[in-house]
């Protein structure tokens, strides 16, 4: 069950509290009729107890209807006034203050016990009536002397030393109610002060984080260009190393042995011819290479276009069953992050092919909301990741080489995997669109 709050509770004594008070001070006045009440003051009494009541019933039905929608007091039904209520006071509230003041003090004349029905006024009094100094101070005043007549015996006092009292006590209700309400009205001041400073910090934490967010956003763009940068000039380096040292001297062969050729004669010519033909061959398989630092694959393919072809392709190599499966909502990927994705698929495979003794494999591209996975299966032969094997098989070069390509994007690699239960390799990078 849930515990109400503070003001929860206020609430409720704002409703129910005017009822106890009066209840309390009719059943103390009836005790005490017979000594302190005539004929007449019991009559009188008892016609005010029941004014007293309707007006709460009233007060109480306006309250609930106005907060409902519907009519908006017993005596203001269709006016269009608002409903006046605690938080919210304004003329209905302070007439109903008013006249419940001025019936508590009706009723005390008649029995100073009934004062104990105006001392709901000292809690009430802000809720219900404008936040102006005069008027709260006003009414506190009015609720002060209904008490200080109750405690100096009653009214009108009897003789000069009530009052006397009367005037001493006046004072003391007065200053303590006035002085309290003002305390009261400092501490809520500091209270919605302190609501709006909470509040400010809020937003800007909120700011804040929206800030962190924006900058290691950025900050992941300008290390993935970075890293984009650099690896297109490895690749330019690599080339124009190849191409002045392998590919000029691969020529050079070439253009000696065409020469030779046109010499000698016999035998001769036959070695010469099969020299310029594995020189030609490692010309090609120099540019090839020099191609492949780029996968060709993603040249005029989308990713799971190429990777479907390179499945397709191992299958009908290895003669080892397989299929490739995309799911979600395709989209065009950064190139460093295709490329990635495709050389950790075709390691994988080769690895498949070489350790794993399978008959069936599979591969997934799954697109997320914000990242790409990547899984590899197979039914073979499975191994323990926690024991890595020897370098070369899978778990060494190979394993470690996925890993350091995934982590380069800010991405992982997870192997499952036991042995006689075949291998399972999911792959998870970032999305990070093309262009």
């Amino acid at each position: 069950m849930a515990t109400a709050t503070v003001e929860e509770r206020w609430l409720q004594f704002y409703r129910w509290g005017p009822y106890g008070f009066l209840g309390i001070g009719t059943a103390l006045a009836g005790i005490t009729a017979g000594e302190l009440m005539t004929r007449t003051d019991v009559v009188v009494a008892g016609v005010l107890v029941l004014a007293s009541l309707a007006l709460q019933l009233c007060w109480h039905a306006r309250r609930t209807e106005g907060e409902g929608g519907g009519p908006e007091s017993c005596a203001e039904a269709g006016s269009g006034a608002p409903a006046a209520i605690p938080g919210a006071p304004g003329p209905a509230s302070v007439a109903y203050f008013a006249l419940r003041t001025a019936l508590a003090f009706a009723l005390t004349v008649c029995n100073p016990l009934f004062a104990v029905h105006a001392c709901v006024g000292y809690f009430d009094a802000v809720a219900l009536l404008p936040p102006r100094p005069v008027l709260v101070r006003g009414g506190l005043l009015a609720v002060a002397l209904t008490l200080a007549g109750s405690q100096a015996g009653g009214f009108p006092p009897a003789s000069g030393l009530q009052w006397v009292a009367f005037g001493g006590l006046f004072a003391l209700n007065a200053g303590l109610a006035v002085g309290l309400a003002h305390l009261g009205a400092k501490e809520a001041e500091k209270a919605a002060e302190r609501s709006a400073t909470i509040a400010e910090l809020a937003r800007a934490n909120a700011r804040l984080e929206q800030a962190l967010a924006e900058n290691a956003t950025l900050h992941a763009q300008l290390v993935l260009q970075a890293r984009e940068a650099g690896v297109a000039d490895e690749r330019r380096r690599l080339a124009a190393e190849i191409h002045d040292t392998l590919a000029q001297g691969l020529t050079g062969i070439i253009a000696q042995l065409q020469a030779a050729e046109a010499a000698d004669t016999g035998q001769a010519r036959v070695h010469h011819r099969r020299a310029a033909a594995l020189a030609r061959h490692s010309l090609g398989e120099a540019r090839r290479s020099v191609q492949d630092l780029g996968p060709v694959a993603l040249e005029h393919d989308t990713l799971p276009e190429a990777l479907a072809k390179t499945v397709e392709a191992w299958a009908e190599r290895t003669g080892i069953t397989a299929g490739f499966t995309p799911t979600g909502t395709g989209a065009p990927l950064h190139d460093e992050v295709a490329a990635t994705l495709l050389r950790i698929a075709q390691e994988a495979l080769a690895n498949a092919e070489r350790h794993s003794g399978a008959t069936r494999a599979g591969v997934t591209l799954s697109y997320m909301d914000d990242e790409v996975v990547l899984d590899i299966r197979d039914d073979g032969r499975g191994f323990d990741p926690a024991a890595p094997p020897a370098r070369g098989s899978l778990g060494g070069f190979g394993l470690a080489g996925m890993r350091a390509r995934a982590a380069r994007l800010a991405g992982a690699v997870e192997v499952e995997s036991a042995p006689g239960e075949g291998t399972a390799i999911s792959v998870r990078v970032p999305l990070v669109p093309h262009g």
